[in-house]
Order: C-alpha cells, then sequence, then structure tokens
C-alpha cells in the first residue's frame, strides 16, 4: 500500500486541531506547520506527531508548500485545522492508497460545510469540491496572498465522500474572519493592477446574492441560507471597499492588507 501523509497549516487552533488530528490519526505522516500559535495548538498536536515546525508567518501558499517539503510520503492529504475527515473519506482514500493501478494523480474532495450548526445543503456550499489529495512530485500550490489552491497538471478525479468543515464557530467569528480575508483579498488584487469601480460596489454584491440564494437555491436551507447568501454578498462588497481605499492612495506597504497570522 502507497503511503499517505498528512499536511495541516494552523495559527490558534486549539478548538479545532484535536478534533481534526482524531480524524487523521490513521495516516502515516502528520505533518504541521504553525506560524507561532500562543495558545495550546502545538502541545495538543505533539500528541500525535513529532512532525510538528514553527515558521513565522509568510502566507497561505509558501506556509503549505513549506508542510509540503516536509512530508515524505508518495501521496498527500491537505487538511485545514477546521476540518475532519469522515470515515466514509477514510474507507475512499485507503482505496486510493491500495489500488495498483492509479488512474489519477489527484483527487477533488466534496466539502461539507457545517455553519451554526446546520449543514448547509445549497448556496453554491454543498458540494463544494478542492483538490485535496494528490501524488508526490505531481503538484504545486500556486503563489496567492489568500484562496491558495494546489496545481496538478495531469489526470484528476473525483471522490464522492465528504470532508466535514467547522468554519465558523458564531456570527462574530463570520464577520472576524471576513475582515481577514477581505483584506487579503484586496491587498492582492490592487498589487496586480486592479481597481474599484462603482460597478464593483453596487452590482457584484446583488449578483453574488442573487447567485447564493436564487441560482444555487440559498432559500431552501431556510433562514441559514439567507445568512449565508447575505454573509457572501457582504463579503464582496467589502473587498472592493477595501480595493477602492487602496486605490485612493493609500500605501499597501506594511499594511493590513498584505499579512496576517
Amino acid at each position: 500500500m502507497n503511503r499517505l501523509s498528512v499536511i495541516i497549516i494552523t495559527c490558534n487552533e486549539e478548538e479545532n486541531i484535536k478534533h481534526c488530528l482524531e480524524s487523521v490519526k490513521w495516516s502515516d505522516e502528520i505533518v504541521i506547520v504553525d506560524s507561532f500559535s500562543n495558545d495550546k495548538t502545538v502541545e495538543i498536536a505533539r500528541e500525535y506527531t513529532s512532525q510538528v515546525f514553527q515558521n513565522k508567518w509568510t502566507d497561505f501558499s509558501q506556509q503549505k508548500n513549506l508542510a509540503l517539503e516536509k512530508a515524505g510520503s508518495e501521496w498527500i492529504l491537505n487538511i485545514d485545522a477546521d476540518e475532519r475527515v469522515t470515515p466514509e473519506l477514510k474507507k475512499e482514500i485507503l482505496a486510493v492508497l491500495n489500488s495498483q493501478f492509479q488512474s489519477f494523480d489527484g483527487y477533488y474532495i466534496p466539502l461539507r460545510n457545517n455553519y451554526l450548526g446546520r449543514w448547509i445543503k445549497h448556496c453554491g456550499w454543498y458540494p463544494d469540491y478542492h483538490l485535496r489529495l494528490f501524488r508526490r512530485g505531481k503538484e504545486r500550490f500556486n503563489e496567492r496572498i489568500v484562496h491558495e489552491s494546489v496545481v496538478v497538471e495531469s489526470k484528476k478525479g473525483h471522490l464522492k465522500s465528504c470532508l466535514n468543515h467547522y468554519s465558523y464557530k458564531d456570527l462574530s467569528d463570520h464577520l472576524n474572519k471576513i475582515d481577514k480575508f477581505t483584506s487579503l483579498a484586496a491587498g492582492e488584487m490592487f498589487t496586480n493592477g486592479k481597481r474599484a469601480r462603482v460597478f464593483d460596489l453596487l452590482l457584484r454584491p446583488l449578483v453574488k446574492f442573487i447567485k447564493m440564494y436564487l441560482i444555487k437555491r440559498g432559500y431552501l436551507d431556510g433562514i441559514y441560507g439567507l445568512i449565508v447568501s447575505i454573509m457572501g454578498s457582504f463579503s464582496v462588497f467589502a473587498k472592493y471597499l477595501k480595493l477602492w481605499e487602496l486605490s485612493r492612495g493609500k500605501s499597501i506597504e506594511n499594511s493590513r492588507y498584505t499579512s496576517t497570522s
């Protein structure tokens, strides 16, 4: 059977990391790159693996590429600290590892998102496919400040079982993460030469809401679907508003738009 390394990057994840690691302790190796957490994240992680490294925060892709460099197995499973591998997904992954004839060098895995205690089935949140399982040497993480993803140039397949995702503790946590990630996204857009227009501020948030709530049938998730769709729309508005702020001449150097931890 082929060996599997699980790679995880962390920062102050003591509330999530134990559940995450419990779900992957069956793997051959767990590699964690932590950006100097000041809670019990590292202490908990070391109960499950000796492969815990600390590195000053740069950005998501560089942290994950460092974790990838430390991994020693032929196959890699990339997950976040707020995600958990289900028993059904474990069974599918093991089947891939046990297969003598590999048709694919990477696999998309559907994420099932839990929001305020409710599984969201619409809004574009399910099935939310991400390339998370891949063969070593066939991959690279794209160089993006935020929304990084692994790139596998060769053939890719899809797994059926879900990776459970618990991304927000409550509404305040959701708003805090919107603030953080929209700052990063706006900074990246500004660096790439993009500028905000009136159209972006007025219409893009509306289009996002219509897509999530109507086209992706968020209304079928009741009040939860409405909240998720409004938050999605607000996130788009905040991103372009921050881009507009940068476009007014604010220096991007050493600002909160260029880094996070």
